[in-house]
């Protein structure tokens, strides 16, 4: 999840506490960094074959293994990963995992008002058989359906909120659920969220997969790929790959293909960890850990309890590197874990002097209509979703169920959706990319303060494009 903050509270003055307070932190995802990891699967060598092969080791691609085999057990399927599987960001977000195919209601409603409902009932459909596959494969990821609390702690924000309607909860009702002196008011959608070890359901998918006969490689890095007779021929490193069809699931990594590269840009989301807390701590917060939180603001911060009771606290910036630049330079981005600690403190005083033990980012694909788009190519023999936008967790699932039916050339209720069969506008080449997102977020960072869209927002929502996550 990305959206954009309280600038205003970034520039305020604070005491020592938060200053420093992640100077011990280790700079690894906090999902990662556990001796339970697997070990790395082999690398693919020699020439390999196979009824479909899968390019990326996240959660799209081991969704499409696991729902290709579920679908069809006689299929045989390969998987490759270029690097080691969840290593991404499938293992560096923060364990959200939503109904939400269109990155909420609002950015649904507005692009696909026809078919919005639709969209939501599969979606919900889809939460629940990522429950279900959870608990039919003994997946242990800490999987929690607690819904989401939406706060406000501007007081602009609370009509966002639909104070008219029901389940509008007021500044003491909220508190009543999380207590922070910041919230102004909430509202808690009971249904559509669960909290999840986003790398442990990364490594379950893996596991389930393998056990019904997908073959899994990791340090196998796609070179090229390319039609051949009746199917495609993709090389690694070390191998040669032939397979019937395709599907590419690197997301905002290059694709292999040119044309779904101008579809996405890569943006670099920032996340702490706080040490463990007390019991005493986490009772005095009167905090439900299988609720996640994010507050209202375009630039938001997004938080949960994972299982041994630390906060993830994630969000606020979103950082576009010039040419859409991908790089372990930006990992480590000092003045947005300065920013993520100081509006910690503000929003839990209570924890004064906890400390935060790990620190990370991720980078994430960026559409310009925030949620998946799908394509074919290779004449119907190869295809790819990318441009997640931050609720890849939950949506992958369906993405893999979508690329299975373009494969199958079939006619079903996803592949007849407008919002399977048409794509977005893509991002324009440099420097116009850079420029435009940068105006992009100074014109979200104050109508955040201000409450009001200017100009720039004003067009860009009329043209359909936008800079979210």
């Amino acid at each position: 999840m990305i959206r954009t903050s309280r600038r205003s509270r970034s520039h305020e003055r604070h005491d020592e506490w938060p200053a420093g307070s992640f100077d011990d932190s280790v700079l690894a995802p906090l999902w990662l960094d556990t001796p339970d990891r697997p070990a790395p699967r082999p690398a693919a060598s020699g020439v390999v074959h196979a009824d479909l092969l899968v390019v990326g080791g996240g959660f799209t691609g081991l969704w499409t293994a696991l729902r290709a085999v579920e679908r069809d057990p006689g299929m045989s399927v390969v998987l490759v990963e270029g690097d080691r599987i969840a290593e991404h960001a499938t293992g560096r977000n923060g364990g959200f995992c939503e109904a939400s195919l269109t990155h909420g209601e609002s950015n649904g409603r507005t692009r696909w008002p026809d078919e919005y409902d639709r969209l939501h009932e599969l979606g919900l459909r889809n939460l629940d058989a990522i429950e279900e596959t959870v608990e039919r494969y003994e997946i242990d990821c800490g999987f929690a359906r607690g819904g989401t609390l939406a706060v406000a702690t501007r007081a602009h924000e609370v009509g966002h909120l639909d104070p008219e309607e029901p389940g509008f909860l007021d500044a003491a009702a909220v508190r009543a659920l999380v207590d922070s002196p910041t919230y102004l008011a909430g509202r808690l959608e009971p249904d559509g969220t669960a909290v999840v070890d986003p790398a442990r359901l990364a490594w379950g998918l893996a596991d389930a997969a393998e056990e019904l006969g997908v073959r899994l490689h990791e340090h196998s890095r796609v070179v090229s790929a390319r039609r051949r007779g009746a199917g495609v021929e993709v090389r690694t490193d070390r191998a040669v790959i032939r397979a019937t069809r395709v599907v590419l699931a690197t997301n905002v990594f290059r694709n292999l293909l040119r044309r779904p590269r101008w579809s996405v840009v890569p943006v670099y989301d920032y996340v702490l960890a706080t040490e463990p807390l007390t019991e005493e701590q986490l009772a005095a917060l009167r905090w439900d850990p299988s609720i996640g939180i994010s507050d209202s603001g375009n630039q938001f911060h997004y938080y949960r309890v994972t299982p041994d009771r630390r906060i993830l606290w994630g969000g606020y910036d979103a950082i576009y590197h010039y040419g859409r630049s991908i790089s372990d330079e930006h990992a480590d981005r000092r003045e947005t874990f300065e920013v993520l600690a100081r509006n910690f403190a503000q929003t839990f005083p209570q924890l004064r002097g906890v400390r935060f033990t790990h620190r990370w980012s991720g980078v994430i694909d960026t559409s310009t209509r925030f949620c998946a788009l799908f394509g074919t190519a290779h004449r119907g023999r190869t295809a790819y979703a990318t441009g997640f936008t931050g609720l890849g967790v939950g949506a992958s699932r369906f993405a893999a169920d979508v690329m299975l039916d373009l494969l199958d050339g079939q006619a079903t209720e996803r592949t007849r959706l407008e919002m399977v069969r048409r794509r977005p506008l893509p991002f324009p080449p440099e420097p116009f990319a850079w420029l435009g997102i940068q105006a992009t977020r100074w014109s979200l960072a104050r109508e955040d303060a201000t409450g009001r869209r200017n100009v720039w927002l004003r067009l860009l929502d009329r043209l359909g494009l936008g800079f979210d996550s």
